[in-house]
């Protein structure tokens, strides 16, 4: 996108918001108001309604939104092509990953380093968020790549297998240990429980087992909701009679230190996959292909 005023356009339409704009493109709001207003002057309509702390689009707004981020991707596909050209075997450009918690905290950092190294060119960001979020994100044209977990599906998504997790309930650690007998499930679940936000991986799969075995989320005694596996690791270090339920991918240390255990439920079981996704019909960049295919050979 050439003209920087339409990235700060895009910026605005995006976030619906002057200062959050400038918090991205690291400019002043009026600076912001400045080149909005330039663009309002040169096309000679309102892009942009303003009510009081609130913006919405346009209808002149709605049609250059769809203009700028058509030149955006024309402008990485050149990018992408011309590097092509120059060097067939390399990947170049920038490549916006987005992922969920567990896969963002335990998984995808170990493979970084190398992938940078293999493709020193690329310019790579992380984006940790929940899968709604990254779902979002993907079809907003904010991100190139996502990993996500859970069960929802979006029709205007593609998704792909990466590698399987499993949930499970873990307390902090206790003198006699994890149970040898799995607990019944009504004990289980009348502990306090600490369980992710709504909107997340985690939390979805959970309710769907918990629907499958009758078992409504709105009638158990949740103690916190928490937006992050770290946030529930260290509240259930704190609370001796908690219950949460995390990936086992996310316990190596806590479980090898003594700090927290694992309880066995009987008839719960919580298997889950982690997969790649992006956006139905649209094809991969480059550097997100080179991405994709290094993240299966680290499976």
């Amino acid at each position: 996108m050439s003209d920087f005023r339409l990235r700060v356009f895009a910026a605005v339409a995006r976030h619906l918001s002057f200062t959050k704009a400038g918090q991205e493109l690291f400019i002043s709001q009026p600076a912001v108001t400045r080149h909005i207003r330039e663009l309002e002057a040169q096309y000679r309509q309102r892009l942009l309604e303003r009510l009081g702390n609130r913006v919405a689009l346009t209808e002149a707004g709605r049609l250059l939104l769809a203009h700028a981020e058509s030149a955006a991707a024309a402008q990485r596909q050149l990018e992408e092509q011309l590097d092509a050209l120059r060097d067939p075997g390399a990947a170049a450009g920038r490549l916006r990953l987005g992922s969920s918690t567990t896969l963002s905290q335990y998984v995808l950092p170990g493979w970084l380093p190398a992938f940078q190294q293999r493709y020193p060119q690329v310019l790579l960001t992380l984006h940790n968020a929940n899968s709604e979020q990254i779902a979002d994100g993907l079809l907003r044209g904010d991100l190139d790549l996502g990993f996500v977990e859970g069960r929802s599906r979006s029709r205007d998504l593609h998704y792909e297998l990466l590698l399987p997790d499993e949930l499970v309930a873990v307390r902090r650690a206790t003198p006699a240990g994890s149970p040898a007998v799995p607990l019944p499930l009504a004990e289980a679940l009348a502990h306090p429980l600490i369980l992710r936000e709504r909107g997340s991986g985690t939390l979805e799969v959970l309710e769907f087992a918990l629907r499958e075995l009758k078992v409504r989320l709105s009638s158990l005694k949740v103690a916190c909701y928490l937006n992050s596996t770290e946030a529930i690791k260290g509240y259930l270090e704190a609370a001796p009679d908690a219950l949460g339920f995390v990936s086992r991918r996310a316990l190596t240390r806590e479980l090898a230190a003594g700090q927290l255990e694992i309880v066995p439920i009987a008839g719960l079981r919580l298997p889950r996959q982690f997969e790649a996704v992006w956006v139905q019909g649209e094809p991969l960049s480059r550097a997100a292909q080179r991405f994709l295919s290094f993240a299966h050979s680290q499976c």
